[in-house]
C-alpha cells in the first residue's frame, strides 16, 4: 500500500502515526499539491491528502476512512475500540480535533493571500472555532492520562496531531501550557512516543 501525503498535513500525519503504531509497512510518497504533476488528483477527485492507494490500484481518501481501514488490517493494538460507546467517544474526539484543524488550516490559507485581500473578520471567526475546540478538549480531558477509557487510542493520535499543528502555526497566539494545561500535558506525553517523534511537521 502507498500513502500520498504532505509533510505538514495534520490529517496525513494522523494516518502515518496510526500505521507506525499498528506496525504496518506503507510506501510513503511525499507530494507537493501545487506541483502540476502531483498524482493526488488521479486518486482523489478532491485533490486532497492523505490518499491510500491499495494493492489493486483502488484508493481510499479522507483520513478518518483510512485510519479505520488500517486499524482493521490487524487485530493487534486496536486504536478504535470495538465497544459501541467507546468507539463513538473516540470518533467524537477525532471529529473535534479534525474540526479544529479545519479552522486552523483555513486561517493559514487566508494568511497566504495578499494582505489587502485577507478577510480579518472571517479569520477571527475561524480562530474562535480553534479556541472553543481547544477549551472543550482541555476540559473533557481533565486530569486523565488518555482521552478515552484511560487507554491510548485514535482519539489521542488525532488530538496530538492537531496540537502540533496549531502550536506550530499559532505560536504567538496560543500558549498551550498556560491556556490549556491538560492538553499540554498530553502533548508532552505524545511527543515522547516514537511514532510522534518520527513524524514531526516542518514549519515553513
Amino acid at each position: 500500500m502507498k500513502l500520498l501525503y504532505t509533510i505538514n498535513s495534520p490529517y496525513a500525519r494522523k494516518v502515518r502515526i496510526v500505521a507506525i503504531e499498528k506496525g504496518l509497512s506503507l510506501d510513503m510518497q511525499q507530494v507537493v499539491l501545487a506541483d502540476p504533476d502531483c498524482p493526488v488528483k488521479q486518486y482523489n477527485p478532491l485533490a486532497k491528502v492523505p490518499v491510500l492507494i491499495l494493492h489493486d490500484g483502488s484508493s481510499l481518501y479522507d483520513s478518518r476512512v483510512i485510519v479505520e481501514y488500517l486499524d482493521d488490517c490487524s487485530a493487534s493494538n486496536k486504536l478504535i475500540p470495538q465497544a459501541a460507546l467507546s468507539k463513538i467517544s473516540v470518533r467524537r474526539w477525532e471529529a473535534l480535533a479534525d474540526g479544529v484543524c479545519d479552522a486552523a488550516v483555513a486561517i493559514m490559507l487566508e494568511q497566504r493571500k495578499a494582505e489587502a485581500a485577507q478577510d480579518a473578520a472571517w479569520m477571527t471567526k475561524q480562530m474562535d472555532k480553534v479556541s472553543r475546540g481547544l477549551t472543550v478538549l482541555n476540559d473533557d480531558l481533565a486530569n486523565r492520562n488518555w482521552c478515552v477509557d484511560n487507554a491510548f487510542s485514535l482519539a489521542d493520535i488525532a488530538v496530538g496531531c492537531m496540537l502540533a499543528y496549531v502550536t506550530m502555526r499559532f505560536a504567538k497566539q496560543i500558549d498551550l501550557a498556560a491556556q490549556y494545561p491538560n492538553l499540554h500535558r498530553l502533548h508532552l506525553c505524545l511527543q515522547a512516543r516514537p511514532s510522534f517523534a518520527g513524524s514531526e511537521p516542518s514549519p515553513y
